[in-house]
């Protein structure tokens, strides 16, 4: 699921909130950044308690965001012992209040994932980091019940696109709505031809699709395969980006692609998109520039490997790299080389602190 950027405003230029971190969206991180020494800075790690490593990358992307924290702060406390025991926002709210009073480099989330092992959420087991944040974010919102918590958290992260499907034969035009809260990009277009930069995956995935035999939709009129054309109709204030890194083969063996992407630290989606790819009026634009605030990446093959977190801390300024237990200051050239699952929240959003 899920890296990110958020939007930027014209005074502020705030950090993403959550960068395409998922084994789908991966390169090599540098030497420099895995094992590294931990520098003191405030930031406490997360000890890795069963091939955990994803989980905790995800963790500190939400924790780093304030927007996110404040929702979390203000959620209603199950009655029952049980019922606190369960409940996944809860749970994360004791372990953000021990991580900011603890003392120690790092601390043990041993409530939360006993409550996640109740949601068949299961441990020594590997996880790609965007089907893992989509689990932990249907959790969150299915179990926040003060209804305008729920739709706040819904407007942050959600991304609203439509689908046209267009008859080759008959031009009937089909509009479907869908909800994700982060997208998927190729790693390759239609050409088969690798894409090089997050710019270009994002126009890929934009560009009108001729389906074919193994994504084929049919006309509901003549029978006849449609063309899909996707426009945006909402962009959210943390843009989560998912790269496909894996992919199966006939052999039905995962395996990893593990070309590099460049992506960028701003992303103006005016200079991106063309507006058959949008429904959204002047003022909706404008609001359209956003900032990177997280990564998280994978390191090894699709069989076996490591995840870990860039997030910028805004009020320094500085990069670090959230490494399980271990936390280090980054530069952004470190984490520049590194392969993502990006989030990006909208200018203007005060995450990272």
């Amino acid at each position: 699921m899920s890296g990110g950027f958020g939007r930027l405003s014209q005074t502020l230029t705030s950090p993403l909130s959550s960068m395409p971190s998922s084994p789908q969206g991966w390169i090599t991180a540098t030497r420099s950044t895995w094992g590294c020494p931990r520098s003191w800075s405030g930031a406490i790690g997360l000890y890795n308690i069963g091939l955990s490593c994803c989980l905790n990358s995800l963790l500190q992307m939400f924790f780093m965001n304030t927007d996110f924290t404040a929702i979390l702060r203000r959620i209603q406390v199950p009655e029952g012992a049980t019922e606190r025991r369960e409940s996944v926002p809860y749970q994360m709210l004791l372990l953000l209040e021990q991580m900011q009073h603890s003392r120690r480099r790092a601390v043990h989330p041993l409530g939360l994932a006993r409550c996640l092992s109740k949601h068949n959420v299961q441990f020594f087991v590997l996880y790609d980091a965007a089907q893992l944040f989509q689990i932990l974010w249907n959790l969150i919102k299915t179990q926040i019940t003060i209804e305008d918590l729920a739709k706040r958290l819904i407007g942050l992260y959600t991304i609203r696109v439509q689908e046209y499907l267009v008859c080759q034969k008959c031009l009937l035009e089909t509009k479907r709505d869908s909800n994700m809260i982060s997208l998927p990009l190729p790693m390759f277009n239609y050409s088969s031809c690798a894409i090089r930069t997050l710019e270009d995956s994002l126009r890929c995935f934009f560009e009108p699709e001729q389906l074919t035999e193994s994504n084929t939709c049919h006309c509901e009129e003549c029978g006849r395969k449609t063309r899909s054309l996707k426009v945006i109709k909402y962009l959210p204030q943390i843009l989560t980006l998912h790269l496909k890194r894996f992919c199966c083969k006939k052999s039905s063996r995962t395996q990893k692609i593990s070309h590099f992407l460049s992506f960028p630290q701003s992303l103006d989606f005016n200079q991106i998109l063309t507006p058959e790819h949008c429904s959204l009026d002047a003022e909706e634009k404008a609001d359209w520039l956003y900032e990177l605030f997280a990564v998280i990446a994978h390191s090894g093959s699709a069989s076996f490997g490591h995840y870990c977190a860039y997030i910028w801390r805004r009020t320094e300024p500085r990069w670090y790299c959230f490494n399980d237990s271990s936390v280090c200051q980054v530069s952004w050239d470190d984490v520049k080389w590194i392969s993502l699952f990006l989030s990006y929240p909208a200018a203007g959003l005060e995450v990272g602190k």
